[in-house]
C-alpha cells in the first residue's frame, strides 16, 4: 500500500509498469537495457480514489489521461530502471496529492461604500470630460 493523503491509499496492484528503451545518454547501456518507465494507472476506475479527487486528478493530469481514463506517466530521467520507477510513482503520488486538495469556494462579497463612491466619482469626471468634447451649441440661432 502506498499512502498518498489522509483517506487515500493506493494498492500497488493498481499500478502497471512497462519498461522501454530510453533515448539520450547512457553509452552502450542505452542500447541494451530498457530503463525508461511508463506507469499506467486506471484513474477512472480506481477504487482507492474518492469521486471528487478522481475528477480533479483527471482534469489536473490533462493530456496524460487517455479517453478510457488511463493515466500514463513517463519517467526516463535517470539511467537506472529502479530510480525511474520510483520517480514515476512519486509523480503519481504528487498528482493525487494535488488533486486531493479541495479548491476554496468563492464567497460573494459586496463592494464597500468607499469603493462605490469612488466609482461614481470616476464616472462623473469621465462624463464631464466627454461633455466638454461636444460641439458648442448656440441657442440664439
Amino acid at each position: 500500500m502506498i499512502h498518498v493523503a489522509p483517506g487515500i491509499d493506493l494498492d500497488e496492484s493498481e499500478l502497471a509498469f512497462e519498461f522501454v528503451r530510453a533515448s539520450g545518454p547512457g553509452g552502450q547501456n542505452v542500447n541494451k537495457v530498457a530503463t525508461a518507465v511508463q506507469l499506467r494507472f486506471d484513474a477512472a476506475h480506481s477504487p482507492s480514489l474518492p469521486e471528487d479527487v478522481r475528477a480533479r486528478l483527471i482534469k489536473l493530469a490533462g493530456q496524460r489521461v487517455t479517453d478510457e481514463g488511463l493515466l500514463i506517466i513517463d519517467s526516463r530521467a535517470t539511467r537506472s530502471q529502479t530510480r525511474n520507477r520510483e520517480a514515476a510513482v512519486e509523480q503519481l503520488v504528487d498528482l493525487i496529492r494535488q488533486a486531493a486538495i479541495r479548491p476554496k469556494s468563492r464567497r460573494k462579497t459586496r463592494p464597500t461604500a468607499a469603493s462605490q463612491q469612488e466609482r461614481m466619482e470616476r464616472k462623473a469626471k469621465r462624463s464631464r470630460t466627454k461633455s466638454l468634447r461636444r460641439p458648442v451649441r448656440h441657442d440664439d440661432e
